[in-house]
């Protein structure tokens, strides 16, 4: 019984590694759009949004009011961890870092990081002027009036270099250069904080200590 559970202790752990390895090799992913929070500005319901990365669950946080999606729908999009995308000056493959220097991208996505950051259930009642700020950051003639502290916030260094940007990776649909009928809007997903794995882990190897002891008894 203690090897079985080895066996499915190690299992869990190599789902876990592969889960957190997949989404970040730079290979596309399938996407569904499933769900919204069902909090609303009276036009659009705002972050976070639910749906699957190649059919597991993920949260998504929408950095695009230029373009939509729809429920159920389904599409092929490319990943680019932040921290990757900083460090390699690459930004190809997502929706704001063409055409701009790279410099600004890397400051804007850290923006967005931030603000990303701040969707707690303890502010939900802000969720409205947070996603307000998002859509005003990438599109500034978006003209959002109630956006009050959040965006002069997300754009002070001392806010957006407090993310890991290494937490965050960039939703992008394939074919950023195909028509505009098969643009779908750009997500952020915040990935498990290191803190959050090392709790995770160290769980587990508690729980594993617990077995031993009482297979020694």
């Amino acid at each position: 019984m203690r090897n079985n559970f080895f066996k499915v202790l190690g299992l869990v752990g190599l789902a876990l590694f592969l889960a957190c390895a997949a989404y970040a090799d730079g290979t596309p992913v399938n996407m569904v759009f499933t769900g919204v929070n069902g909090v609303s500005d009276g036009q659009y319901y705002v972050s976070p949004y639910y749906g699957t990365m190649n059919g597991a669950p993920v949260t998504l946080f929408c950095d695009d009011v230029l373009h939509e999606v729809n429920f159920g729908q389904t599409w092929t999009a490319n990943v680019t961890n932040l921290g990757t995308a900083i460090s390699t000056s690459n930004f190809s493959n997502t929706r704001f870092g063409s055409g701009i220097s790279t410099t600004n991208a890397s400051i804007l996505y850290e923006e967005v990081a931030w603000l990303v950051s701040q969707f707690t259930p303890a502010d939900q009642n802000q969720w409205v002027s947070i996603q307000h700020a998002l859509w005003d950051l990438t599109d500034p003639s978006a003209g959002y009036t109630d956006v009050g502290t959040w965006l002069p916030n997300a754009e002070l260094a001392s806010n957006y270099t407090t993310v890991n940007p290494s937490d965050f990776l960039i939703v992008t649909n394939v074919g950023l250069n195909s028509s505009n009928s098969t643009q779908v809007q750009e997500f952020i997903v915040q990935t498990p904080e290191p803190s959050s794995l090392a709790l995770l882990v160290s769980g587990m190897l508690a729980l594993m200590l617990l077995v031993i002891r009482r297979g020694r008894v």
